[in-house]
């Protein structure tokens, strides 16, 4: 079982920035892959971004070079800084550890998401 812990979500106007944080208390940073995913009202969870063990990244299409996926397996956390936040960012963000297969990313334990609303 492995704990997950979100931070840095709130609210914020359009074009501004936010990082978030996630953090595992008790485990060891060494996760093959991890990830970003969020959930809008309404809609079905989407994956923002991964990282793998090798800090290789991937990123959905409607990042577009605004959000930025880190690691430090030293520090034990992992981030997501994100600029130039549109209405439609608004969501609940989770992080997630995981794995590929066939070049897609399956996460396994998830934390308990951190609310972030963007206003125009």
């Amino acid at each position: 079982q492995v704990n997950l812990v979100e931070s840095g979500g709130g609210t914020v106007q359009a074009g501004g920035s936010l990082r978030l944080s996630c953090a595992a208390p008790g485990s060891l940073f060494t996760f093959d892959a991890m990830g970003w995913s969020r959930q809008a009202p309404g809609k079905q969870r989407e994956l923002v971004a991964t990282v793998s063990a090798d800090d290789s990244t991937h990123y959905g299409d409607f990042v577009k070079g605004r959000f930025t996926i880190s690691r430090d397996n030293v520090l034990g956390r992992m981030w997501l800084e994100m600029n130039n936040l549109k209405p439609e960012d608004t969501a609940v963000y989770y992080c997630s550890t995981g794995k590929y297969y066939s070049g897609h990313y399956f996460g396994g334990y998830w934390g308990q998401g951190t609310q972030v609303t963007v206003s125009s």
